[in-house]
């Protein structure tokens, strides 16, 4: 009969549901919350980054004066009915021409545009030009009749310039290069914004920076916050409704893994405790050592190494009896050892530093030699 050592199934079962219950809630509950504080958006001029570049300062206090502001990368939240409604559009991403029209079909009442491109100005304000030109940041008047940029007085603007159609107000420029411009277009409001440097974390404060934000976006009470990322809605006509290769909350399954290897590795680790050093249950004499090396030699015909360690193993005992020092030259060792046991130098050398033998016979030739000499030593 055989005995059983290891874990049946059902004790194996029993052992384990407590912890794999624990690691499921826990792992459930860092789901939830990372879903529940993940931010939606990211980047630079983002309304949830903290960053020096990021907008986290103008969101808040957009929130603080009753404006709900609502961040988001997706183009579907662009293109929902907007009336009664303010969309900002960050700068930097890539939509084409369609998109642009998805959004300005979308009816919304105030159009905020963060220097915009071509295709942007074209469809949403018709007869804005972006000028090519680069305004050097610098405390600015207004010098226009816009509410808002009276009310916020000299700002601190910089970046691209347009410029403004017939009836439009253009306004922080030098009369022909401006960086904000006003356009009414298709029953909405348009406002080209030729810098975010203004409204980032790092200079709201400065000037009247923050007035011009709250008066020019914070409008209306429920404001979009877009930033386009780096893609177009139209798949093209072969795949035209295809999905994303990877889905986009995939990141929250990794950081769910991450976190459940990590709780499963520390309730392990502390199962196998610290290293505990342990003493052998046998002794290994040196004779059964060198008998198991000199097999190892034999198998490999190693016969080099099997003489250099009966060499090294002689010249040690030599050096002792004689009194040479360990790193006595070969000739000095000779001439100490042939004084003392009238042997021939030139065999000595051999027999110490001479060749590796060629055949097991020479091998143990070898050794019964330097036996010989050491014994000699011993008893001379």
């Amino acid at each position: 009969m055989s005995t059983a050592v290891g874990r049946s199934a059902g004790e194996s079962w029993r052992a384990l549901r407590t912890p794999l219950l624990v690691t499921g809630v826990i792992v459930l509950a860092a789901i939830v919350v990372l879903i529940a504080t993940t931010a939606r958006t990211s980047g630079p001029f983002s309304p949830d980054s903290t960053e020096p570049e990021g907008a986290r300062a103008l969101a808040t206090l957009l929130g603080n004066h009753g404006v709900k502001v609502t961040g988001t990368d997706v183009l579907d939240d662009a293109v929902q009915p907007g009336s009664g409604k303010t969309l900002l559009i960050g700068p930097e991403g890539q939509l084409d021409r369609d998109d642009w029209q998805r959004i300005a079909d979308a009816g919304w009442s105030h159009v905020v545009l963060i220097r915009p491109g071509t295709r942007a100005l074209e469809v949403l304000a018709p007869g804005v030009e972006d000028n090519g030109q680069i305004l050097a940041s610098d405390s600015r008047q207004p010098n226009c009749e816009l509410p808002a940029a009276v009310k916020a007085g000299t700002v601190t603007v910089g970046g691209s310039t347009y410029s403004a159609p017939d009836g439009a107000q253009a306004c922080y420029g030098d009369g022909i290069n401006n960086t904000v411009i006003r356009v009414e277009s298709a029953g909405r409001i348009v406002d080209v914004v030729g810098t975010t440097r203004s409204f980032t974390n790092e200079q709201l404060a400065d000037d009247g920076n923050a007035a011009l934000a709250l008066n020019l976006i914070g409008t209306d009470r429920e404001l979009t916050w877009y930033l386009p990322q780096w893609e177009s809605s139209g798949f093209g006509d072969d795949d035209e409704d295809s999905p994303p290769l990877v889905p986009p909350d995939i990141r929250y399954i990794g950081w769910a893994l991450a976190f459940a290897v990590l709780v499963v590795a520390l309730w392990r680790g502390r199962r196998l405790g610290p290293v505990v050093a342990e003493r052998l249950p046998v002794i290994v004499h040196a004779a059964e050592t060198t008998e198991g090396r000199a097999r190892l030699y034999r198998r490999s015909r190693a016969r080099d190494r099997a003489a250099a360690a009966l060499r090294e193993s002689a010249l040690g005992k030599l050096h002792k009896a004689h009194g040479i020092p360990r790193r006595a030259d070969p000739s000095a060792v000779v001439a100490t050892v042939a004084a003392r046991t009238g042997r021939d130098p030139a065999m000595l050398y051999e027999l110490l530093y001479g060749l590796p033998p060629l055949s097991d016979a020479a091998l143990m030739s070898l050794s019964h030699e330097l036996d010989v000499l050491t014994q000699e030593v011993r008893h001379p």
